[in-house]
C-alpha cells in the first residue's frame, strides 16, 4: 500500500506546540468554542460514556466545557491527550498521556467516546487516523471531531501570495490547505463510522492590524508547519503582505477580518442497532406517487 503524502512536519509542529503552551491561554477563543459545541452535542445524547478520550486537548477546553454541563454525570474517565508534553503540563487531575494522534496506542474497542478539537486538520493521514479512532471505540462508540477547513485564514493565504508574488520571483505555500465539509463527510464514511454528520461554523475574528492575527496564530500552536514550506519569511514581504491584507478587506473602522471555519464532524462505530438507510426499491409508496398534487 501506497504511504500517504507527508504534508506536515509533525516534529516542527510538536515544538511550536511546545513554545506556545505558556500563552495558549491568551489565544483559545477558537478551542474553547469548538470545545463547547462538542459538549452540547454530547447533552442531547441521553446515554453514559464511561471512558472517554480527549485528543489534542491542548489546555483542557473540553474538560473545563463538560465540568460546566449537565453531561458530565453521563461521561466518566477523561483521558486528556496532546502531542505536546507541555500542553498537558502544570494542571491538577485528570489523566494525560502525550502522544501522536497519527499512531494511537489504545487497544481496539476500548473506547466509549473519542473527542477531538482542533487538532487533527494536523494529521498527514487524516483517514487514517480517523480509522484508528474508530477501531478504538467500541461498537456504537461515538467519535465528536472539529478540525478546520474549508476558507480558513482566506485572507492572509491571498496577501501573503500575493505579496510574495509581487517580491520575489514566486509564491511559496505558507498557509496549510483546509478540506471543506463536502469532503470532511467523505472522510467520515472512508473510515467507516455510521450515521456521518459533518456541519460548518463560519467564525470571523476582526483584528486592529494582521500582525495580531500572526501573534494569535503563534500563541495557539498552529502556525504552517508545512513539510515542503517555502524559505523564511522576509520582512518586506510580512510588510507588503500586511499592506495587501488591510487594502484589500479592512472594513471602515480600520480593523481586518481573518476568517476560520470549524468543520464538526459526528460519526458512530457501527452496531446493528443503529438505524439502516433502507435499501433501493423497500419504499412503499413511489416518488411519482407522492408528488402526485392533493385534493382539497
Amino acid at each position: 500500500m501506497t504511504a500517504p503524502p507527508r504534508l506536515f512536519d509533525r516534529t516542527l509542529h510538536r515544538r511550536r506546540l511546545d513554545r506556545a503552551a505558556s500563552r495558549f491561554a491568551a489565544a483559545d477563543f477558537l478551542k474553547a468554542r469548538a470545545a463547547g459545541d462538542a459538549v452540547e452535542r454530547l447533552e442531547a445524547i441521553l446515554r453514559e460514556f464511561p471512558l472517554c478520550v480527549d485528543l489534542g486537548a491542548r489546555n483542557g477546553a473540553f474538560a473545563r466545557a463538560l465540568a460546566d454541563s449537565d453531561a458530565r454525570a453521563r461521561i466518566g474517565a477523561v483521558i486528556e491527550t496532546d502531542l505536546s508534553g507541555a500542553m498537558l503540563a502544570g494542571r491538577p487531575g485528570a489523566m494525560r498521556v502525550q502522544l501522536d494522534e497519527e499512531r494511537l496506542p489504545f487497544a481496539p474497542a476500548s473506547l466509549d467516546l473519542v473527542v477531538s478539537t482542533l487538532a487533527l486538520h494536523w494529521a498527514n493521514d487524516l483517514p487514517g487516523a480517523m480509522i484508528q479512532i474508530r477501531r478504538a471505540l467500541k461498537p456504537d462508540g461515538l467519535f465528536i471531531g472539529a478540525v478546520f477547513g474549508g476558507e480558513t485564514l482566506t485572507e492572509l493565504r491571498r496577501a501573503l501570495m500575493e505579496a510574495e508574488a509581487e517580491l520575489s520571483d514566486g509564491a511559496g505555500l505558507r498557509v496549510a490547505p483546509f478540506a471543506d465539509a463536502y469532503d470532511a463527510a467523505g472522510l467520515l464514511q472512508r473510515a467507516g463510522f455510521a450515521l456521518p454528520v459533518a456541519d460548518l461554523d463560519r467564525v470571523t475574528v476582526r483584528y486592529s492590524h494582521p500582525l495580531r492575527l500572526i501573534a494569535d496564530l503563534r500563541a495557539m500552536g498552529e502556525t504552517s508547519a508545512l513539510a515542503e514550506r517555502a524559505g523564511p519569511l522576509s520582512r518586506p514581504v510580512l510588510a507588503r503582505a500586511c499592506e495587501i491584507y488591510q487594502a484589500r478587506f479592512a472594513g471602515d473602522d480600520g480593523k481586518v477580518p481573518a476568517t476560520f471555519d470549524i468543520l464538526t464532524l459526528t460519526g458512530w462505530s457501527p452496531h446493528d442497532s443503529q438505524q439502516k438507510p433502507l435499501k433501493p426499491g423497500s419504499a412503499k409508496v413511489s416518488l411519482a406517487e407522492a408528488l402526485k398534487p392533493k385534493e382539497r
